[in-house]
């Protein structure tokens, strides 16, 4: 009998045992910007369930630093919640924010990350999440299409060479000693998918050399992003050309119609005049 009454008190133990123990849960509530872009920053935000046991203690959260995500020099991924902290506050969760970096080098797609959680009373409990990633950032060819030396007109052609489609693009010449800009320097042209081209034209007058064209856009996840590059004017390309010979010429038989229009009308009028 007494061995019934002792296996029913240690039955009576371990249940109570089991009901107290520090049952953590944690879920990832939230990723800003949602994808996140390669080589940027992300905000991740993870909640911690199951504290209100009289088991969970102080309680140690660990986001650690590998692949996708890279914490800055001197960062940790590693926080500590104390008891009498989250308790004093009625808390039933415990929000834990973070803001990392993504690597650079990061694929397009869902990737894993993992965290570690423990209360001091407690085991380790080990959580894998995914993170969304894509590279959403764009990339320019650009050139030197045209320049009109009898109207100072710089056209520059500019080709989206990415996948992403890209919103309100705006083509800009900032200040430089290799050209002169004569009214607005920058072109809004709007927006620009994936391998296609726009124009931009500016009145300028150039040297020949590098010039340094700024390209500032929004991205799918609107936010707004800048990249600057380089093209090289020539003026050879752009001088007696057959195209600048026949405007000339059409302009000369013009000029030289108009002025035998007024000699003619210039001779019958004093001729006129004799005659009378």
């Amino acid at each position: 009998m007494k061995k019934v009454i002792l296996l029913l008190v240690l039955l009576s133990i371990a249940f109570v045992s089991a009901d107290t123990t520090c049952d953590l849960e944690v879920t990832l509530l939230n990723q800003d910007p949602y994808p996140a872009v390669p080589g940027d920053y992300v905000k991740l935000v993870f909640q911690i369930g199951g504290i209100t046991s009289p088991d969970c203690d102080d309680i140690t959260f660990n986001l650690p630093s590998s692949y996708p995500i890279e914490f800055n020099p001197g960062e940790s991924g590693i926080r500590i919640f104390k008891k009498v902290d989250y308790v004093k506050d009625y808390q039933s969760n415990i929000l834990v924010p973070y803001e990392v970096r993504i690597n650079k080098d990061a694929i397009n797609g869902a990737n894993s990350i993992e965290i570690q959680v423990q209360s001091r009373n407690g085991i380790m409990l080990s959580e894998t999440f995914d993170i969304e990633i894509e590279d959403v950032r764009a990339d320019f060819e650009i050139y030197i299409k045209d320049f009109d030396y009898s109207t100072n007109e710089l056209t520059l052609e500019v080709l989206n060479i990415e996948q992403s489609d890209i919103e309100a693009l705006i083509v800009k010449i900032p200040k430089q000693d290799n050209i002169i800009i004569k009214g607005s320097n920058q072109v809004i042209v709007g927006d620009l998918d994936s391998n296609e081209y726009t124009t931009a034209d500016f009145e300028a007058t150039p040297s020949d050399g590098e010039i340094t064209v700024e390209l500032i856009y929004s991205d799918t996840i609107n936010t707004r992003r800048s990249i600057t590059k380089t093209v090289i004017f020539d003026s050879s390309y752009f001088t007696e050309r057959k195209a600048d010979k026949k405007t000339t010429s059409i302009g000369t038989y013009i000029i030289l119609g108009i002025a035998l229009i007024i000699i003619t009308w210039m001779l019958i009028k004093k001729f006129k005049k004799k005659k009378r």
